[in-house]
């Protein structure tokens, strides 16, 4: 069986990773014997003509993707394509919009043949030997789909015990060096699992709320793997990787006995952590920690069923501090009840904190409390367009603040934070900055640059070469100054270091040159006994 799983398209700017999710997918449907390819749209560009030629080229049986609410759109879009270019083929998604939305994914996307339900290994592991006869459906636990006119759930399907028993996600079928090009660190998980109620998180419901563990050799022997590829940063995306303080020093000592030096970073919650702990996560690699604090005011906090107070995020990002982690902090503008005075506690308590924060606005995605039982809350959901619902802009309203200043609250932040990039901008342009300025501008035209080669397809539609020219680089750096039509310096340096690190190559045929993404610089090695 042929089974080609997409990433959908997912804007650059959120810094996605490599896709977890989908990587576990491919692998259970290895471990199945299937032929599993990705086709990766986050970091490439989608259009329905490639999509259709890797069909072709491919001839899939089965054409699955997972999709969080803001590129759902997008994922079923493409399954829709799929279906206009070979009927034949059978469809399926996965992710959290799709697990709590099921009567209108099913109702508005007929393309869409089945819903995997929730966590999907073991799902999967049990639909893909009897996928191609839908007789068979009716028989797993876990899935959606239609039987004439009627949507039929199956009976849920149980959480998996044993994490252990998974297999290693398949990030081999990924494009690596348009990751590693990117910088953005590689997504593990070391537990599923969440005992908070947030209102307006979906994690409880995904994934359940007691906690799961994975044993902390498998989770470094997976770190290991990873770093073979060449990556040096890790980020640990569990629902709530602080939640065992003895869990946390077992994998850190593990780290740590194997002498593996790499930089990681994790969310904690602020009621979760303490010294010795952030301590001994320093010393194993650790250089960043996230806080979820919502809210700078205590009634928010209780009205969402956050579970900690003022004074433990006090704590907690005074020990993150004590013990030299970068310590971030995220608010969410628009939870129920909201008022400018709420707000202005946010913002106040953030400045106290005096660390690294941002502002989310609240999108109540399907299968959230919020939106579930919006009756019960000071909240308005204005619009059901799933584009919308990135978390950049007000899709609410209560009935003290209006969407309007939901956005002229945090536009008049990120307006001050503006000023100063503009400030460091100027003084790059002169030549007059320092060396951090540098960094930080020329960091930032770096990123907004490979965006472009990425989003835009620069370098799988660059036009052959001839052979005779002395610097084929030379070449590279003249047809991208003239695509982006960005300082061909900046551009000549930024590109000479991608290929310096292998992420670009060329190859030399019949007369001329070609430059393309390679696609992992894996290097095998044995696991550390």
């Amino acid at each position: 069986m042929k089974i080609a799983l997409i990433a959908p398209p997912y804007p650059l700017e959120e810094a996605p990773s490599p896709p977890l999710g989908l990587c576990y997918v491919a692998a259970v449907c290895e471990a199945l014997g299937a032929q599993v390819i990705i086709l990766d749209y986050i970091v490439s560009k989608y259009t329905p003509e490639k999509l259709r030629a890797a069909l072709d080229e491919f001839r899939p049986d089965v054409v699955g993707t997972n999709a969080v609410t803001m590129n759902f759109p997008q994922a079923a879009g493409i399954m829709q394509e799929v279906k206009r270019h070979n009927p034949d083929i059978i469809t399926m998604m996965g992710g959290p919009h799709v697990s709590f939305d099921i009567d209108n994914a099913l109702s508005h996307y007929p393309e869409l043949d089945l819903i995997v339900i929730g966590e999907g290994e073991q799902t999967l592991s049990e639909l893909i030997p009897v996928i191609a006869s839908r007789r068979e459906w009716s028989t797993i636990n876990g899935i959606a789909y239609r039987d004439g006119d009627r949507i039929v759930i199956t009976p849920p399907r149980e959480l998996i015990e044993d994490l252990d028993a998974l297999p290693l996600p398949a990030r081999h079928l990924l494009h690596i060096s348009r990751y590693q090009a990117l910088g953005f660190p590689v997504s593990i998980i070391t537990s599923r699992g969440c005992p908070n109620k947030c209102i307006f998180c979906l994690g409880r419901r995904m994934v359940g709320h007691k906690g799961r563990f994975r044993n902390a050799k498998l989770v470094v022997d997976e770190i290991e793997h990873i770093l073979t590829y060449g990556f040096t940063r890790i980020n640990i995306a569990d629902d709530l990787f602080t939640a065992s303080k003895k869990r946390v020093a077992e994998l850190c000592e593990e780290i740590n006995r194997r002498g593996i030096r790499f930089t990681w970073s994790a969310f904690a919650r602020v009621n979760t952590v303490d010294l010795e702990m952030l301590r001994v996560m320093k010393d194993a690699g650790c250089d960043s920690i996230s806080f979820g604090i919502e809210s700078g005011n205590p009634d928010m906090l209780e009205r969402v069923k956050k579970g900690i107070t003022l004074d433990q995020a006090r704590t907690a990002v005074r020990l993150s501090k004590e013990a030299g982690l970068r310590t971030h902090a995220s608010f969410m503008v628009g939870l129920p009840g909201e008022t400018l005075e709420t707000l202005r506690d946010s913002r106040q308590f953030a400045q106290e904190l005096d660390i690294e924060h941002g502002y989310h606005f609240l999108s109540p995605f399907p299968g959230t409390t919020v939106r579930e039982e919006i009756e019960n809350y000071d909240l308005e959901i204005l619009t059901d367009d799933w584009n919308r619902y990135d978390a950049n802009k007000a899709i609410v309203r209560t009935s003290r603040l209006t969407p309007e200043e939901m956005d002229d609250f945090v536009a008049a932040i990120y307006r001050q934070h503006q000023d100063k990039a503009d400030a460091m901008e100027e003084h790059y342009r002169q030549g007059s900055c320092t060396d951090e300025e540098f960094f930080m501008i020329e960091g930032y035209y770096r990123m907004n640059l490979i965006y472009r080669l990425l989003s835009e397809d620069l370098i799988d539609t660059m036009p052959p070469s001839s052979l005779d020219l002395d610097d084929p680089i030379s070449f590279l750096i003249e047809r991208i100054t003239k695509s982006t039509q960005m300082d061909e310096q900046f551009i000549g340096r930024t590109m000479r270091s991608l290929v310096t690190a292998g992420y670009i190559k060329y190859k030399q045929d019949q007369g001329v040159s070609k430059w393309f993404w390679t696609h992992n610089n894996h290097v095998e090695i044995s696991p550390v006994p």
